[in-house]
């Protein structure tokens, strides 16, 4: 048996804990979109992309450990706060984690990740138990990983990427394979036990997070400016945007999402696929498309530099196919319209070549508002023919794990 779990059939919804921890991530993503705009360049990209890998990786595997543990805990509640520590001193590090905070932003990485997992091991966990041994298998994928990225904060420039990049690559990994190591017990899916309601809820909270940070870089940019005709167009076209980005993923695909998850007989592999590895793409296309609206807000009648463009079409464009790829690995089925808008947020930034900031953005919101149209009329239409709503038609099955 092991300690600290919560009771079985207790599915729960975040708890303050959980909140309180999510403060955090609210400062690292803001982080990591100051780091992109900042360097706004290829290699910034990349950096930026990588850091946010980094960031997700360590907030998504806590989430799934507080899936599955008591928060009420004393011992639990306790090894959140240090992850919570490590995780602000790894957020303060993002904007120089490729000069001199290299070794705070991995080392702190790395204390999370390890630190985390040696708990779960040795304290949560009773000998002998599977629970200890997906722990310790776990906990071996994370020091492999974890001497490459303390390895790269030693070194400087491309050596320390191509070292971050291989620790990236192990980290990204372990799901995938099961955590497998040579003669070690093989895990399976039924390793892990994931409560549906709370799990998609943590997922949906990470959302809010990033589109919270959207709004948050668009009052801070205008209160900076004289709020004049075209700065407040700008702004309010930014909060548009915002808007419907909550919109397309709130309105009916949340609640499919959760759905599927408790009537999935894998709910892990489901789990793992969908939110561990698809929620991270829409979260950096939320990213981008903040920082494509600060550089609107700052320069709203102007033609922007190419790149500056390619922010501003490029963060829906992202948001949109994670969006479709999310439904593709949920329910199967293309969704047309999200990849059309996806296409269509990418045409309009050759507008951008001859068009000021305010229009490029006007027509990225008009696609995304396109989007939602064109899903609310399709709802309609079928509502009129009698048939049920795939959400409705879900509801009349039952769910195999209850």
């Amino acid at each position: 048996m092991s300690r600290f779990v919560r009771q079985p059939g207790a599915e729960g919804h975040a708890g303050a804990l959980e909140l309180f921890y999510d403060l955090v991530f609210v400062f690292a993503v803001t982080q990591v979109s100051h780091l992109l705009l900042d360097h706004l360049t290829w290699e910034g990209v990349g950096q930026s992309a990588l850091v946010l890998l980094v960031v997700w990786w360590a907030w998504n595997y806590t989430t799934w450990v507080t899936n599955e543990l008591d928060l009420d805990a004393v011992p639990v509640r306790l090894m959140l706060i240090a992850v919570m520590l490590a995780s602000l001193l790894m957020a303060v590090a993002i904007p120089d984690a490729f000069g001199d905070d290299g070794l705070l932003f991995a080392g702190s990485y790395v204390a999370i990740q390890v630190g985390r997992h040696l708990f779960l091991a040795f304290v949560v966990a009773d000998a002998g138990t599977i629970e200890r041994e997906r722990a310790v298998q776990i906990l071996v994928w994370f020091v492999a990983a974890g001497v490459f990225w303390i390895g790269g904060a030693a070194v400087e420039g491309s050596t320390r990427t191509v070292l971050w990049l291989v620790a990236l690559v192990i980290d990204y990994n372990g799901p995938a394979f099961l955590y497998r190591l040579p003669g070690r017990p093989r895990l399976d899916h039924t390793t892990w036990t994931v409560s549906a309601g709370h799990f998609v809820e943590r997922f949906e909270l990470f959302i809010i997070i990033a589109l919270g940070e959207s709004i948050v870089i668009t009052g801070a940019t205008t209160t900076e400016l004289n709020r004049d005709a075209p700065t407040l167009a700008a702004f309010a076209l930014a909060f548009l945007g915002s808007a419907a980005l909550w919109w397309i993923y709130f309105n009916y695909a949340a609640r499919m999402a959760e759905r599927r998850m408790e009537l999935a007989e894998d709910r892990t592999k489901l789990a793992r696929d969908a939110y561990t590895y698809l929620h991270v793409v829409m979260v950096a296309g939320i990213i981008v498309a903040a920082v494509g609206d600060e550089l609107v807000i700052a320069h709203p009648t102007e033609e922007l530099p190419g790149r500056e463009v390619a922010a501003v079409v490029a963060g829906p464009a992202i948001y949109l196919l994670a969006q479709a790829l999310f439904r593709l690995r949920m329910a199967g089925t293309v969704s047309w319209k999200r990849l059309g808008g996806a296409l269509a947020c990418v045409a309009v930034g050759f507008v951008g070549t001859f068009a000021d900031a305010v229009v490029v953005l006007a027509l990225v919101v008009a696609v995304l508002v396109t989007v939602i149209g064109l899903e609310t009329v399709s709802g309609a239409r079928r509502r009129r023919r009698g048939e049920l709503a795939p959400l409705e038609r879900l509801n009349t099955q039952v769910d195999p794990l209850s």
